[in-house]
C-alpha cells in the first residue's frame, strides 16, 4: 500500500501534506480518549459502543496514530524553520510535562484506590488495581513508579506516550530526510521486536503491557504519514480495490469478534484458521491489530473528508 520502507527518498526534507490543521485529528483523538475511558469503566454498558467489541483492535491504535501524526505536524514545521536543537528542546519539555502529569495522576490514583481498599477492607481491590505492591513496600515501589516500571492498572497509555516523545526528535529529523528509510527502521525494529521478544521490565516482574519496541511503528507510521506519507498514499486510499479489501477484513475481524461472545459460533471457525490468527496479541501490536487499525483508516479517510462541513459545526466543539 505503501512505497517500499527501504526506497531511497531524495535528500530533501519531507513535504508538509497540509496547510492547516486536519480537524479530523483532534475529532478522533477526543473519540479515542473517550472511548479509552469507556472501556475501561467495569460492567458499563455503554462500552459495548466502542470499537474494541466488534473487530481486533480499539482505541488504543486510534490514540497512538493520532499522537504520531501531530507530533509530526506540529514538531517538524518547528525543525525545519527554527533546527534541530530548538525542536527538540520543545519535545523534551513536552514529555517532562506529560510526566508530571502522569506522576500527578499516579498520586491521586492511589490515594483514591487506597482509601476505598481499606475503608471497605477489601485487600482483593488493592490486588486488581495492582497496587497491592505499593501497600507492602511503599518506598521501593514510589521509585519503581518514578521509572516508569510500577504502573498500576488502567495507567500504561502514558507511559507508553513517554517514551515514545522522549525518542522522537532523531525519528523526526530521519523522517524529514529520509523518511523511507526512518518508516523501514521503524518497520524492522518491529519485526525484530517479535523475533527477539524484546519488552521494557515491569516492577516487580513482567514486562510494559504495551511495548514501546512494538507500538513505535504505529506511532512513526503516523509521523510518516503527517510528513508526506498520506500524499504518496492518496491513489490508493481513493482506490476501490482498497476500499473492498478494508470493507472484507473489517467484516472478517467482525465475524471473528463475535465467537468471542457468541461461543456457539465458534464451532464454525476452522481450527487451522485459528491457529494461524490467535493469540492476537495487544501487548506487542499483533499485526491482525495494525492491520485492522488499517482497515479502518482506509473507510474512514473515504467516507469522512477533510472539507465534511460537520467537523466545523459550533455543536462538535463546544
Amino acid at each position: 500500500m505503501h512505497p517500499s520502507p527501504l526506497e531511497r527518498s531524495p535528500p530533501m526534507h519531507a513535504p508538509v501534506v497540509t496547510t492547516g490543521r486536519d480537524l479530523r485529528l483532534d475529532l478522533f483523538r477526543g473519540l479515542a480518549l473517550w472511548l479509552i475511558f469507556l472501556d475501561h469503566i467495569p460492567s458499563n454498558v455503554v462500552a459495548w459502543g466502542t470499537i474494541r467489541n466488534y473487530g481486533f483492535s480499539d482505541a488504543t491504535e486510534i490514540f497512538v496514530f493520532v499522537s504520531g501524526y501531530t507530533a509530526a505536524f506540529v514538531y517538524g514545521k518547528e525543525m525545519r524553520e527554527r533546527g534541530f536543537m530548538i525542536a527538540g528542546a520543545h519535545i523534551l519539555r513536552r514529555v517532562w510535562q506529560i510526566y508530571v502529569a502522569h506522576v500527578f495522576l499516579f498520586a491521586i490514583y492511589l490515594a483514591e484506590i487506597s482509601y476505598v481498599a481499606t475503608s471497605f477492607e477489601n485487600p482483593l481491590y488493592a490486588e486488581e488495581m495492582n497496587i497491592l505492591d505499593f501497600l507492602k513496600q511503599p518506598e521501593v515501589t514510589i521509585v519503581q513508579a518514578l521509572l516508569l516500571k510500577f504502573k498500576p492498572a488502567n495507567m500504561d497509555i502514558l507511559p507508553l506516550y513517554i517514551v515514545l516523545l522522549l525518542l522522537f526528535p532523531p525519528i523526526l529529523r530521519l523522517l524529514q530526510f529520509r523518511a523511507s528509510l526512518a518508516l523501514g527502521a521503524s518497520v524492522l525494529l518491529y519485526v525484530l521486536t517479535w523475533h527477539f521478544n524484546w519488552n521494557l521490565p515491569s516492577y516487580p516482574e513482567g514486562h510494559w503491557f504495551f511495548n514501546p519496541f512494538a507500538w513505535q511503528l504505529l506511532f512513526v507510521f503516523g509521523a510518516w504519514c503527517a510528513l508526506g506519507g498520506a500524499q504518496r498514499l492518496g491513489a490508493v486510499l481513493q482506490s476501490r480495490i482498497t476500499l473492498g479489501v478494508a470493507v472484507a477484513y473489517l467484516l472478517f475481524a467482525f465475524v471473528i469478534t463475535l465467537t468471542w461472545y457468541l461461543p456457539g459460533m465458534g464451532q464454525y471457525v476452522p481450527h487451522w484458521l485459528e491457529q494461524l490468527i490467535y493469540p492476537i496479541d495487544k501487548v506487542n501490536l499483533d499485526a491482525l491489530r495494525f492491520a485492522h487499525f488499517l482497515a479502518l483508516a482506509v473507510v474512514t479517510v473515504r467516507f469522512i473528508p477533510r472539507e465534511w462541513p460537520v467537523l466545523k459545526s459550533r455543536w462538535l466543539w463546544a
